[in-house]
């Protein structure tokens, strides 16, 4: 028999750049700092919050005619939001989409990078809550925009899990066939 010396720390509160509060019947994660470092890292603190990710009726395309960019630059704000995506799911799907064009940025995807970053401002307390509850009841949503990419007419898919009171799975990417 091996015997391991431990130390209990108490109840979890942070962990990988997550926050977590434990209450008696609740956990709640969330990435509070990681968002007001983002907002810091790329100048953005003073910014106006906006209401949504994206803007619906925008289409994003490879060529649209604005200039190219810094690449490291973007790719290092979608990589940002990407990881803030593990507790945010509400801002998937642009990042998703954005992540698209990191090979060939121009100042319309900078633009709304930055929008979902100024959404990120007014969300910094979003996050996940996982409850005890009663019933567990599996829940699932799925959509898809038919044929929303401009450059390959494909399809994004997405789709959310829960059980219970959380989100616990969830994802938005294109799919590799014309529907």
């Amino acid at each position: 028999m091996v015997v391991f010396e431990m130390t209990d720390l108490g109840l979890m509160t942070f962990f990988l750049g997550m926050e977590i509060k434990q209450g008696e019947h609740e956990v709640f994660v969330c990435q509070k700092k990681y968002a007001k470092e983002i907002l810091k890292k790329f100048k953005l603190e003073e910014c106006k919050e906006m209401n949504t990710p994206m803007n619906q009726k925008e289409r994003l395309c490879k060529e649209d005619g604005t200039e190219k960019i810094d690449q490291a630059h973007f790719k290092s704000m979608i990589g940002c939001l990407l990881y803030l995506s593990a507790t945010q799911p509400d801002i998937l799907n642009g990042v998703s989409i954005l992540s698209r064009f990191m090979h060939c940025a121009s100042e319309m995807h900078l633009k709304v990078a930055k929008r979902v970053i100024r959404y990120v401002k007014g969300t910094c307390n979003f996050g996940i809550k996982y409850k005890k509850t009663e019933k567990f009841k599996l829940i699932g949503f799925s959509d898809s925009d038919w044929g929303g990419s401009i450059d390959d007419m494909r399809s994004t898919s997405g789709y959310s899990f829960s059980f219970g009171s959380g989100v616990f799975s969830w994802s938005s990417k294109k799919q590799e066939n014309v529907a």
